[in-house]
C-alpha cells in the first residue's frame, strides 16, 4: 500500500481521499430551499414576498362584542347582500359570519362555509346542525385553493384571515372561477370578493391595503370600493376580476408594501 508522509502523520492513500471529500461538504453552509415548506400544487405560483401572519385561531372577538359594534350588519349592508344569493364565508372558523350570512340571503339563497381547520369545521358543522341552518353547506378547503365550485358564489367574504394565506398567487388564482359570471357570458359583473382586514404588521395580524391591493391586482382583480371602518374593526374592500386570469409563470409577485 502507498503511504504518504508529513511532519504530523502517515496516512493511506483511501484515507486522503475520503478526506479529501468531507472536509469540503462539512464546511459548506446548506442553501435554504424557498419551496421547502411549500405545498407541491402551489409551486407553480410565486411564493409569496412578505410575512406571513401565523393562525391566530378562529375567535378573533366575541360574538357579542362584534354585534354590539354592529360589525356583521354593516358589511353586509356594505357589500350589497340581497335574499337568495349565493355566498361563500372563508375561513369562517367558529361560524360568526356564516350564521348572520344564512339570515340574510334566506331560505332561498345559499351559503358555504370553509376553512381549512378540520376541527373548526366540525364544531361549525354540529352549530348549523344545531341551528337547523338548512341553506348552510361546510366544506374544507387547503391553505392554497379555496376548492369552491365553478361559477357559483355572488359574494365571497375574506374576513380578519387574508393576513394568514400562505400562498396568496396561488389562492386568489383558483378563488377566481368561482365567482358567478354575469349573464351575458364573461363580464363577471355578477360576483366579489369581500376582504375585511386591518392595517397593522403581519405579526400583529394585519396586512396594510396597499399590499392587499396589489397581491389582488397581480392575478387580475380590480378595486372596486374601499373604506376605512376602525369601529368595525378595520377597512373593507370589494374586489372584481376583469379580463383573462394570468398564467402562473407571468404573475409578478408584489415587494413589500407598508
Amino acid at each position: 500500500m502507498r503511504i504518504f508522509k508529513s511532519d504530523f502523520f502517515t496516512l493511506p492513500l483511501s484515507a486522503l481521499i475520503a478526506l479529501a471529500i468531507a472536509v469540503p461538504v462539512a464546511g459548506c453552509k446548506r442553501i435554504p430551499d424557498e419551496d421547502a415548506n411549500r405545498p407541491e400544487t402551489a409551486l407553480a405560483y410565486p411564493p409569496a414576498s412578505r410575512p406571513v401572519s401565523e393562525l391566530a385561531g378562529n375567535a378573533w372577538s366575541t360574538e357579542t362584542a362584534r354585534d354590539k359594534r354592529g360589525e356583521a350588519e354593516e358589511i353586509m349592508k356594505a357589500a350589497g347582500l340581497a335574499p337568495g344569493m349565493t355566498v361563500a364565508d372563508i375561513g369562517a372558523g367558529e361560524g360568526y359570519y356564516t350564521v348572520r350570512l344564512a339570515e340574510r340571503v334566506g331560505e332561498d339563497g345559499r351559503v358555504l362555509a370553509q376553512d381549512i381547520d378540520e376541527d373548526a369545521i366540525k364544531r361549525l358543522a354540529e352549530r348549523v346542525a344545531r341551528d337547523e341552518l338548512d341553506n348552510v353547506s361546510i366544506k374544507l378547503g387547503a391553505p392554497d385553493d379555496p376548492r369552491l365550485p365553478v361559477d357559483s358564489f355572488d359574494r365571497i367574504f375574506l374576513v380578519h384571515m387574508y393576513h394568514e394565506v400562505r400562498e396568496p398567487y396561488a389562492f386568489l388564482s383558483r378563488l377566481r372561477p368561482s365567482i358567478r359570471r354575469d349573464q351575458d357570458g364573461g363580464s363577471y359583473d355578477g360576483g366579489e370578493v369581500i376582504v375585511v382586514d386591518v392595517d397593522r404588521p403581519f405579526a400583529e395580524h394585519g396586512i396594510s391595503p396597499k399590499q392587499l391591493f396589489c397581491e389582488f391586482e397581480a392575478v387580475g382583480y380590480q378595486l372596486i370600493g374601499y373604506m376605512e371602518r376602525p369601529e368595525l374593526g378595520g377597512y373593507f374592500a370589494r374586489f372584481r376580476p376583469v379580463g383573462k386570469s394570468p398564467l402562473p409563470g407571468k404573475i409578478v409577485p408584489c415587494e413589500l408594501l407598508e
